[in-house]
């Protein structure tokens, strides 16, 4: 056996990562040998849990980079399991050595939070989720999706990952990914689908605390919460297990939901969060026959939660946005399909485009912040 040939071996494997864990498999020990018989390469890979679903992919990466290696033309690749020993080593090196926490929450945290919050349900919060999230992750930006409305979780339908399940690494798991969004549901836990979810206040603040703590979110830019409606108790622990994050408070254009919403705003503003804007949902749009605008929901309700939110805050809350009512928008989420990838420039995939452009700039310096530079 040529050494030479093994370290070139070695040196492939590192070129493939895990798909989940997006780590090189040498680095996450999964390498169990390699050995060279003649043009073929026996190697031995060790996956993280039994039944991958991962593997097919696996072997189809492992199987693109060997077949680059000189005086290699066949592979024999064998599948085995991790020890918990070893899965507990590769949670403590996915964590950076660290025991479980909070990684939104730490002062050098770099991904900015935001909670999509409403005051009532019906107004396309999570609609307007998914949406900015592809938007922001067709940007080049590294995004994910919690969808934190325990009672009504719907972002798995309208992300087209219905009864796909996180693979779970013991008590650690790998967040589902698709256009390029990692997401987590309370709904990928439960055992089917229509099983309602009844927990109380201390329940329902563990259950926010362990969506955050124990995936694998990686390096994000940006997470994006579908919040409950209402004042309830998964706002008020938000505001405590990530005092840094920010709101954005959604309405429609009617002014009776507009004073419903506005209490979505307060208590962010009594939390201490930053309440970085308010969006109108189903506004005017144009007839699809005449051209004529058509203001379906009344007019006026953005521009009021502005005002009233302004007023409390003390400093300007902007309407980042008019979102028009839109029934594509309703046709893309039944069909796990976000309105944002159409092809056609629309005027609403336009106003989303436009709030991603009004969020991404900080209306607070990262002065004071400690950042993680290494010389």
């Amino acid at each position: 056996m040529s050494t030479g040939t093994v370290d070139l071996i070695y040196e492939a494997l590192a070129r493939v990562n895990d798909p989940e864990l997006h780590r090189p498999l040498p680095d996450l020990g999964m390498v169990e040998s390699v050995e060279v018989s003649g043009s073929t390469a026996h190697i031995k890979i060790k996956l993280t849990i039994e039944g991958c679903p991962m593997r097919d992919r696996l072997e189809a990466d492992i199987q693109r980079e060997l077949l680059t290696v000189a005086n290699i033309s066949d592979l024999a690749l064998t599948f085995g399991v991790m020890t918990e020993d070893e899965r507990n080593n590769v949670q403590k090196m996915l964590r950076g050595g660290r025991e479980k926490f909070n990684p939104f929450a730490e002062p050098n945290s770099l991904t900015r939070v935001i909670g999509i919050a409403s005051g009532k349900g019906g107004v396309g919060k999570s609609s307007l989720t998914v949406n900015l999230a592809v938007a922001a992750a067709a940007k080049g930006l590294s995004v994910g999706i919690l969808d934190a409305d325990v009672y009504g979780h719907s972002v798995p339908r309208l992300m087209g990952i219905l009864d796909q399940r996180p693979t779970s690494i013991d008590q650690f798991f790998i967040p589902i990914e698709k256009y390029g969004v990692k997401i987590v549901s309370m709904e990928m836990f439960k055992p089917n689908r229509e099983d309602p979810i009844a927990y109380r206040g201390p329940l329902l603040h563990k259950v926010l605390e362990q969506l955050m703590t124990d995936a694998h979110w990686g390096s994000l830019d940006l997470l994006l919460l579908d919040l409950p409606p209402g004042t309830g108790d998964i706002a008020i622990s938000l505001g405590q297990l990530v005092p840094q994050s920010e709101i954005i408070v959604v309405t429609t254009p009617q002014i009776a939901a507009a004073e419903v919403a506005e209490r979505a705003g307060r208590i962010a503003h009594q939390m201490k969060q930053f309440v970085l804007g308010v969006v109108e949902n189903m506004s005017e749009s144009p007839c699809p026959h005449c051209g004529e605008m058509i203001a379906l929901f009344g007019a006026g309700g953005g521009e009021e939660t502005s005002r009233r939110l302004s007023e409390l805050v003390g400093i300007k809350v902007p309407l980042l946005a008019k979102i028009p009512f839109d029934i594509r928008l309703r046709d893309g989420g039944d069909e796990g399909i976000p309105a944002i990838l159409s092809e056609d420039s629309t005027p609403t995939t336009k106003a989303i485009g436009e709030l991603l452009e009004n969020i991404s700039v900080r209306p607070r310096s990262l002065a004071g912040v400690p950042l993680s530079l290494h010389t």
